[in-house]
């Protein structure tokens, strides 16, 4: 390899690190144990595959939903399955946590109530939303299997704010 390309090669690994840190790539989650809080989520069921186009379909729905104000709340969604053990396959309710029950819901929507007072696992972030999945669950499981603690397949995860996630697994009792 000649000088021109190895320094190429170096200033590129230079940008590309410099990127993923600007996106929090390398922040850390905090995890801890807690108590669920009881969370009101509307929006639009979803069965399938992760690839289908039907899923990133209602995410887009929730942020249009937020951003005209039809909703006040937060993006946020329910998972009742790992996708990785299943193969490929999604059980979820995809839309926004809204502070209480009574929201007239957009047309389309439905309401799930997430009880609060149960014991889950809590995972926080900060970072770009592309980064954020990965990490809070990551960070979860490895928890999980340093406290050697069982997961229970419901997920309930939000984004508070920007470049902001949280993550919740109930533990198994």
């Amino acid at each position: 390899m000649n000088k021109k390309a190895l320094l190429v090669l170096v200033v590129l690994t230079i940008i590309g690190i410099t990127f993923y840190t600007y996106l929090g790539g390398f922040t850390k989650p905090t995890v801890t144990i807690a108590t669920s809080k009881t969370m009101y989520v509307a929006g639009v069921p979803f069965e399938g595959s992760m690839k289908d186009e039907k899923l990133q379909n209602a995410f887009k729905m929730s942020a249009d939903v937020l951003q005209k104000g039809s909703l006040k709340g937060t993006l946020g969604n329910i998972y009742y399955n790992d996708p990785e053990k299943s193969g490929d396959s999604l059980r979820a309710f995809i839309g926004i946590i809204i502070p209480d029950s009574t929201a007239k819901l957009p047309n389309g929507y439905t309401l799930r109530t997430v009880p609060g007072g149960r014991k889950v696992i809590h995972a926080e972030a900060n970072a770009n939303l592309a980064l954020l999945p990965r990490k809070l669950y990551t960070a979860a499981f490895d928890y999980a299997k340093e406290e050697k603690l069982k997961m229970e397949e419901f997920y309930v995860e939000w984004f508070p704010e920007e470049d902001q996630g949280v993550l919740e697994v109930l533990v198994k009792q």
